[in-house]
């Protein structure tokens, strides 16, 4: 019988000198040559095809612009996208899915304020079936009257679900508080507008917005590029429209102004939400600036994680991050607290903002957040469908497989100097507004005190 002693993390970690030194990082792998074609079709579809053949497989990704300015936009594209693959004129729900299962495939859609997307995958010799089903899909989708119906209902379930949860309350007010009434703060449509949602409606909206002028079609897998953009020529060559995919209207820029507390009654946890103007990714500062942000919060050895989680357990999860909307690119902070640390983690996040742009990121954290950004998108993109959402993503901005292949090159040349600058330009904490929703009686009083605070009108329970 063993009589070895237990040993902690810490024993294990040192030796009778000291702590085991860490090993040093290897050098990163550079970044796959990919073979890939970008070409338009004749009917105005951008296709990207890549060939990445590690497994017999193909993923599909179809972004079509979707926006609209009709009241009962949001509510009608949630519909559409619930009961695209429901039916068309050659095939019924049954038909579709049978079909896309003999081929190891399948196909889902998904809507926001921006775009419709059209997400699937199946084994790479299923590609015609596939391509097929698509095409009957964006040309004769059906939207049989009980099927609309039905999967209305289910969706106004589900939104009444979703608009208890204290994030999806927080995203809407922190949309509301920057955005007013733009388009893009329809993320989630009413329950009540989904119930006027009629059949001709949202065969109405296929007919009006499904279209191929300005959408872009991204296809990796086992696939020979030049061979597949024909293919995609034959298969969709009745998808026709003279006109363009509907874009979301340019958001307005950020500036930095109050945080406004959103009341929720009798809530036990706050949610802290800010959000200020940055850069896209065609900006030849982004790469910089992105590594700012992973010094800052974008990563769990980052400052704001190390002081109100590691140091002082304000937050169970902090996160920094980027969104890309059209050409506007914003960073958000966000982290979720317990009533009574609320307003000493709003002080710390402030703080941690101003110590990013004052105290410049040491060449050390530099290194590390480089290492971290070159070896994230290098895993990202291995597997096929990370990269051919990556890929759909850049494509909303111009960009393609280029991107991705020359990024870990101007991570590397990115200098301290420029991430130090980077940090002192868009992480002031001047530059950030945003919300925190919470129990107002109990979060007021300390918010106040910290100054910067507005009180808005309660939270939707």
């Amino acid at each position: 019988m063993s009589t070895a002693t237990h040993r902690d993390a810490a024993e294990i970690g040192r030796t009778d000198k000291g702590p085991r030194p860490v090993p040093p990082l290897g050098d990163q792998r550079a970044a796959a040559d990919l073979s890939s074609v970008d070409t338009t079709l004749g009917n105005g579809l951008r296709v990207l095809a890549v060939r990445k053949a590690n497994v017999p497989l193909v993923e599909v990704r179809l972004r079509i612009p979707f926006a609209g300015s009709d009241p009962l936009h949001a509510a009608t594209a949630e519909v559409l996208s619930e009961t695209l693959f429901t039916g068309t004129a050659r095939r019924d729900r049954v038909e579709i899915d049978t079909e896309l299962a003999l081929i190891g495939g399948e196909l889902s859609a998904s809507v926001d304020p921006e775009r419709l997307a059209i997400t699937g995958n199946a084994l790479a010799s299923g590609l015609p079936t596939l391509l097929d089903v698509l095409a009957d899909v964006l040309t004769s989708a059906s939207y049989v009257d009980n099927e609309v119906g039905r999967e209305s209902a289910r969706l106004v379930e589900r939104l009444a679900v979703s608009r208890t949860q204290p994030r999806v309350i927080a995203r809407e007010a922190l949309l509301k508080h920057v955005y007013g009434e733009h388009p893009v703060t329809r993320e989630m449509p009413e329950a009540e507008d989904v119930a006027k949602v009629t059949p001709d409606a949202v065969r109405a909206l296929h007919a009006n917005a499904v279209l191929p002028r300005g959408s872009t079609l991204v296809i990796v897998g086992d696939i020979a590029p030049d061979d597949v953009a024909g293919q995609l020529e034959n298969a969709l060559q009745s998808w026709q429209s003279g006109a363009d995919a509907a874009v979301l209207p340019e958001l307005p820029a950020l500036s930095g102004g109050d945080v406004l507390l959103v009341p929720r009654a009798g809530a036990v946890q706050a949610q802290i939400r800010l959000i200020a103007q940055a850069l896209p990714r065609t900006d030849p500062r982004y790469a910089a600036l992105q590594l700012a942000n992973l010094v800052y919060g974008g990563y769990f050895s980052s400052r704001l994680v190390e002081n109100i989680r590691e140091d002082k357990g304000y937050t169970y999860s902090a996160h920094s991050g980027f969104e890309f909307t059209g050409a506007t690119a914003t960073v958000g902070v966000d982290a979720d607290t317990a009533n009574d640390v609320t307003a000493a983690a709003v002080l710390e996040t402030f703080y941690e903002l101003g110590r990013l742009a004052l105290v410049p990121p040491t060449e050390e954290e530099v290194e590390s957040v480089r290492q971290y950004a070159v070896g994230s998108l290098l895993t990202s993109t291995a597997s096929q469908a990370g990269l051919a959402s990556q890929l759909s993503a850049l494509a909303a901005a111009g960009l393609g497989a280029e991107w991705l292949a020359e990024h870990p090159a101007r991570l590397q040349a990115v200098t301290v100097d420029e991430v130090a600058q980077a940090a002192l330009d868009f992480f002031a904490p001047a530059r950030f507004t945003g919300v925190v929703v919470g129990d107002a009686e109990s979060l007021a009083p300390k918010l106040a005190a910290l100054g910067g605070f507005t009180v808005g009108e309660p939270a939707q329970r």
